[in-house]
């Protein structure tokens, strides 16, 4: 009998602030907090406009040998790991798979998807492929994928091999429980130990950009409004007295 454990889940509240802050603000400010690249390298959106925050489950892909994993899509289907680390599935969660960056497996296909749906699933982000993708673009998840395959997950190249373990997807480490924040520009991966002091500077950070980008579309001073210069600060501070931000 296959056993693969959950993650701890951090708070809610931190993937919903995270959300809203976008990838590249938490990108830029893990860098000030020396984490030089958090980003997920590869993986584009297939679904646009669409911007999620969660919590990772994570799938790890393996080089195939057929003596050690069945070679048909339904056989043993319960030793087939991608469709445990499913089982796991909570509302707001993220899949993140390290498949090695193969463009010919279909990690899930439209069925998996539509199951990770109903679980309240928020998206996947795979280091590879998707099967079915027209379909899995109506479900409503964010989908961020290297290309479309109609090959499913271990037809060809690489089998999944462990659950909810570290995986590195695009080049960049991630730990079960990592904070995924993904949108148009891509995803990143937030530490959780980091993640309420990302949310409280990249709040300020959200906070001065909306004042600046009001000023600069009235036609103001980019040396003075991007970044916020300290000409500028008594300004945007009552800026914020008026917004009621103080």
């Amino acid at each position: 009998m296959v056993e693969t454990h959950d993650i701890v889940r951090p708070p809610a509240e931190l993937s919903a602030a995270l959300a809203v802050l976008g990838s590249a603000t938490a990108s830029a400010e893990l860098s000030r907090m020396g984490i030089r690249s958090a980003f997920i390298r590869g993986p584009v959106t297939a679904t646009p406009g669409l911007r999620v925050a969660g919590p990772a489950l994570t799938l790890q892909f393996m080089p195939k040998r057929e003596d050690l994993y069945p070679v048909d899509e339904y056989e043993e289907p319960e030793k087939q790991l991608h469709r445990h680390v499913m089982y796991h599935a909570q509302a707001g969660d993220m899949i993140v798979v390290d498949a090695r960056g193969d463009m010919s497996s279909g990690v899930f296909g439209e069925m998996m998807l539509t199951y990770f749906k109903g679980r309240g699933g928020a998206g996947v982000v795979i280091d590879g492929c998707l099967r079915d993708v027209g379909e899995a673009k109506k479900l409503g998840l964010g989908l961020w994928i290297r290309g479309a395959t109609p090959n499913y997950h271990a037809q060809t190249n690489i089998v999944p091999t462990a659950v909810n373990v570290p995986v590195a997807c695009g080049g960049t480490i991630v730990e079960p429980g990592d904070i995924v924040v993904a949108d148009d520009d891509g995803a990143v991966v937030v530490p959780v130990k980091l993640a309420p002091a990302l949310v409280a500077v990249a709040q300020e950070h959200a906070e001065w950009e909306e004042f600046s980008r009001i000023r600069l579309s009235e036609g103001g001073d980019l040396r003075r409004y991007y970044p916020l210069s300290e000409e500028a600060r008594p300004e945007y501070e009552r800026w914020r007295a008026e917004q009621g931000k103080v």
